[in-house]
Order: structure tokens, then C-alpha cells, then sequence
């Protein structure tokens, strides 16, 4: 029987010519591990693994989103996600830009909100792949001994399960830096995702189904500020304020305006029909045909 040391040494050689690689030769590991039968190889292949972003997600009438502006390891199921929100956040302002409802520097914003998060999420996979990869006998006890100990334990905890949720699924993304952020009302910034909250089976999410702007408010509202949404025809929708929106860091009779893309654009605590209305304007966005 060779000595471990030799048969790591065979391992990285192996790996020196991976292109040349027969299912035989690197499924030995696997299979003992898995403790499988493989009755029939029907198709084998090498699996290239590549971490690459773009320099620049626009230029000019070009646009690049999903794979053709970053790749990078599958490890956490990140990748379809990252491509949809891309998608989203181009869509709905090519969308307003084409209609003639705001100017073509709305465009710029969507490299600005998308590039940075593109650039960790691949220096992330990056350092994961890495770990779940790499070869030695202090990775191997790592991921063989450590690892299937130490994440039940952690993952038994309800704030790491939230943390892991909330990453995984990519909601705790935000764009507070992003030009068209602006406002903080409590807990929630111009720029974040609108907190859900459900009460007696319903919750203040059903009208994001609509991909436009739309005003939310948690409480009163002034006349001013109904006049203003008629006159801009914009939806506003107005919840009864209860305690399960105070706990969700949402502010009583704070104005909340959402983009298409259900992210918060403006959080007006105060004065909210003339933040609405200095907004509409910095932004040069016409929320009705001209």
C-alpha cells in the first residue's frame, strides 16, 4: 500500500495533466468517500473553473450582465441570482430611458449599484473554492473532521441560520452609495430593500408584484402627499401602523419610495411631500408618459 505522502504526490501529478485524466484515475477518493458503485461512465470531462469580471459593466450602447460580466465558482449557488438581479436593475431603467422618462445618466447607475457587489461575490467564491479544493493533510482533516462538526453546531443557532439566509438569498444587498439613494428613515436607507413584514396573513409585499414606482407609507398621510402622487401617477399605498413595522426598523408616516426594481430610492421621515418633489426633480425621472 503506498505511503500517504506518495499518494498525494501521484494526486499532483495527476493534476499537472489534468486535460489527459481518465475517470479511473481520480475516482478512487470519491467513491470511497461517498461509499457509491459506478456501474457505467457514460461521459467524463475536465472542469475548468474560472474567477474573471469585467472592467466596466456599460459602454456606450453596450451593456454586459450575468456570465459575460463575471464568473466565478458555483460553491454557494450565487451565480443565477447575480445574473437576475443584473438583469432586473438594467431592465426596468433601459426601460424608463427608452419611454423617454429620464435622461440616459440613469444608466450609469447600474454599473455604479452592480459592479462592487460583482467584485466581492467573486473574491468570496474565490476563497471558498479554494478551501473546498485545496490538497494537504491540514485541508483534509479540515473538511473530513472539522467542518462536518463545526457547521451543524453553528448553523443550530437562529441568528447564524438568519445571517446565512439572508446571504445566500442575496436580500441583504444594498445600494446605499448609489446615486439614486437618498434618505434614511429609522432603520431603513435609501437604497435598502423595503423590510417584509406579514400580519394576519398578509403582508406589505403584495404590490411589489408591479414593477413600478410606487410610494409606501406606515401610517398617516397628508393631503399634500396624495395630491402629489395623484398628480405624478404614482401608487401609494398606505398600511395602518402597527408595532411589527417599528420592530422591522420601519418609521411611522415616513414616506417610503420604492423603484421598480423594489428597492427604496428615497426614505423621507419629515417634509416627505417636498423630499418627494426635490427627488422627482434631482433625478429628472417623469414617473408618467410625457
Amino acid at each position: 500500500m503506498a505511503r500517504p505522502g506518495k499518494k498525494r504526490g501521484l494526486w499532483r501529478k495527476r493534476a499537472s495533466r489534468a486535460d489527459t485524466l481518465k475517470f479511473e484515475d481520480v475516482s478512487d477518493r470519491a467513491i470511497n468517500n461517498l461509499k457509491v458503485r459506478i456501474h457505467q461512465v457514460n461521459w467524463f470531462s475536465t472542469y475548468h473553473v474560472h474567477h474573471r469580471i469585467t472592467e466596466h459593466f456599460r459602454k456606450g450602447r453596450a451593456f454586459l450582465l450575468g456570465d459575460a460580466a463575471h464568473i466565478h465558482s458555483p460553491v454557494g449557488g450565487q451565480g443565477m441570482n447575480t445574473g437576475i438581479g443584473d438583469a432586473i436593475n438594467l431592465a426596468w431603467k433601459l426601460a424608463a430611458v427608452l419611454r423617454g422618462r429620464a435622461p440616459d445618466s440613469l444608466l450609469d447607475s447600474y454599473e455604479a449599484e452592480r459592479i462592487g457587489f460583482a467584485r466581492r461575490l467573486v473574491a468570496t467564491t474565490d476563497r471558498v473554492f479554494n478551501f473546498v479544493t485545496a490538497e494537504g493533510w491540514l485541508a483534509d482533516i479540515l473538511r473530513a473532521r472539522v467542518a462536518p462538526v463545526v457547521i451543524p453546531m453553528a448553523t443550530s443557532f437562529e441568528a447564524v441560520r438568519e445571517f446565512l439566509f439572508r446571504t445566500v438569498s442575496q436580500i441583504s444587498l444594498n445600494y446605499r452609495g448609489s446615486p439614486l439613494s437618498e434618505g434614511v428613515a429609522r432603520r431603513v436607507h435609501g437604497g435598502d430593500r423595503l423590510p417584509w413584514v406579514a400580519i394576519q396573513g398578509s403582508d406589505n409585499f403584495d404590490s411589489l408584484a408591479a414593477m413600478t414606482w410606487q410610494v409606501h407609507v406606515y401610517g398617516d398621510v397628508s393631503a399634500g402627499t396624495a395630491a402629489w402622487c395623484s398628480g405624478h401617477k404614482v401608487p401609494l399605498h398606505i398600511f395602518d401602523w402597527r408595532e411589527e413595522h417599528g420592530k422591522a426598523g420601519i418609521a411611522r408616516n415616513a414616506h417610503y419610495l420604492l423603484r421598480p426594481d423594489t428597492y427604496v430610492g428615497l426614505a423621507a421621515a419629515a417634509g416627505a411631500t417636498a423630499a418627494l418633489d426635490v427627488y422627482c426633480k434631482d433625478q429628472a425621472i417623469h414617473f408618467a408618459p410625457p
